[in-house]
């Protein structure tokens, strides 16, 4: 019920008078209730309608003004390039009635205080709660391609973790679920998200009672999460309707990966330009360089796998197909992993048969076959001191349950029963290795003997005798 106040003179004094009215928020049509009170708390949630009373402040000439609701009715279609009639009409309130995000087109403060950004650019994230909707490793694919669209336009990566405090927490929840912003059920809001910061801050909530799949039926979660991620890092919504961040939802299947100019501008503005990296790391390596070494090696189940930048080299071990070798980017077999490998190495487990741990910066990821999910932690935990920053290279002995860790010129023994490391290293490469060079890229261990490639060289090592038993070049493995 709104109020019209109007003056009238009585006796020759001025008197207000208030006068109750009611008027159509359309007069040219008959509108339901349910769309009424549907429009007012679209308006609500997301552009801060409010009908509370108006100022009493006494008989001070007041010029009639636009009622609170066509004020937000005609911000809303301006938002959304209607017609700004300020009357719900037919197609006003089909754009209402759109799934879509649940953070408002205006500016909120309890979504968006001071227009934070993350200051730093290596930023976690964990999923405390799946959608039993999907498997684990197709919300986890999801996830990953929606940060990627981001981290490919600005100077951005993003680590998975599984254990510990992240910047990012993904969930998936029904109604009410503690952050006095409930969900409303199936359609409506599909899901919401917080600016980055302390807290809730930078955290994704899904509404687990929609249908969230990788097809065309129900909601793309890849679609959702790359709208929401967007939220995470500090975008608000877009205006334009070929927009990821345009709050309104529109299905996108995971080869849809691309922003739009709008969503770049964005996402720049905030963190910049993404770094550029040498063209090397792109374009496959020149495996027959007389240059060419290795960053990493491991025998991953029946062949001995190469790497070299973001790609890598698979060759049976079988010798019928010894010359058999293929090619690839890393992440074509290592969804998980889009950064160079430093270290690899493969050992068995009660579990499983093998399990496979690699090593990139101060990260590794454990896989337990090839295109599984993986987890995640930081090198720290193997025992490793503060100032190794890296793994050059890795080799397991099951002979002895250790693994060895080479780091510039020291190396480690690492005891895989004891989740420990052995007592007295690190220890000097040449004083126990003789006659391997000063440093060790890559290793692996193969028909008895330890190989490690330094350089353009692959030193053949017999660990019982302790000494070298052939060099050869180093990428005469791959054929050359």
């Amino acid at each position: 019920m709104e109020l019209l106040w109007t003056w009238t003179i009585v006796l020759g004094s001025l008197t207000l008078v208030q006068i109750s009215w009611t008027r159509p928020i359309d007069e040219d049509q008959h509108l339901m209730p349910d769309d009424v009170e549907l429009a007012k708390s679209y308006l609500r949630r997301f552009y801060s309608l409010s009908l509370g009373g108006r100022d009493h402040r006494g008989p001070t000439r007041r010029v009639r003004s636009a009622s609170p609701m066509e004020e937000k009715v005609r911000q809303m279609q301006n938002f959304f390039g209607l017609s700004e009639t300020g009357i719900l009409d037919s197609n006003t309130l089909d754009v209402m009635k759109k799934p879509r995000c649940g953070v408002p087109d205006v500016d909120n403060y309890s979504f968006y205080p001071h227009r934070p950004k993350w200051k730093n650019h290596t930023i976690s994230y964990t999923i405390a709660k799946y959608s039993p909707d999907m498997s684990r490793e197709d919300v986890e694919k999801s996830f990953r391609l929606a940060l990627k669209m981001w981290s490919d336009a600005a100077p951005l990566s993003f680590i998975k973790v599984d254990h510990g405090k992240a910047d990012i927490v993904l969930s998936f929840a029904r109604r009410a679920h503690g952050d006095f912003s409930p969900f409303d059920g199936p359609g409506g809001v599909l899901a919401h998200a917080f600016a980055p910061g302390e807290g809730v801050g930078g955290d994704v909530h899904f509404d687990e009672d929609e249908t969230w799949t990788t097809a065309r039926q129900g909601y793309s979660l890849f679609a959702v999460a790359a709208h929401e991620l967007g939220h995470s890092l500090g975008l608000t919504h877009s205006r334009d309707p070929s927009a990821v961040m345009f709050p309104n939802y529109r299905h996108r299947s995971s080869k849809q990966n691309t922003l739009s100019t709008d969503d770049v501008l964005g996402i720049q503005m905030l963190y910049g330009k993404p770094k550029k990296v040498a063209e090397t790391r792109f374009t496959v390596p020149d495996k027959c360089d007389p240059a060419f070494s290795f960053d990493a090696a491991a025998v991953i189940q029946n062949e001995i796998v190469f790497f070299k930048n973001r790609f890598m080299w698979t060759r049976t071990t079988r010798q019928t197909y010894w010359n058999r070798l293929r090619e690839g980017h890393i992440s074509t077999y290592l969804p998980d992993i889009s950064s160079p490998v430093d270290a690899a190495y493969d050992i068995a487990s009660k579990a499983v048969l093998f399990l496979f741990i690699f090593f990139s910066g101060h990260k590794y990821w454990v896989v337990q076959q090839l295109k599984t999910r993986s987890t995640t932690g930081n090198i720290s935990e193997f025992g490793f001191p503060s100032s190794v920053r890296q793994v050059d290279a890795a080799v397991h002995v099951a002979e002895h349950g250790k693994t060895i860790f080479f780091t510039g010129q020291f190396y480690y023994r690492y005891d895989e029963h004891k989740s420990q490391m052995d007592p007295g290293f690190p220890r000097f490469i040449q004083t126990d290795w003789p006659g391997i060079p000063r440093r060790v890229d890559a290793a692996f261990k193969w028909h008895g003997s330890i190989f490690l490639l330094s350089g353009t060289k692959s030193y053949q090592y017999d660990f019982r005798q302790k000494r070298v038993v052939n060099i050869i070049a180093g990428n005469s493995w791959l054929g050359c």
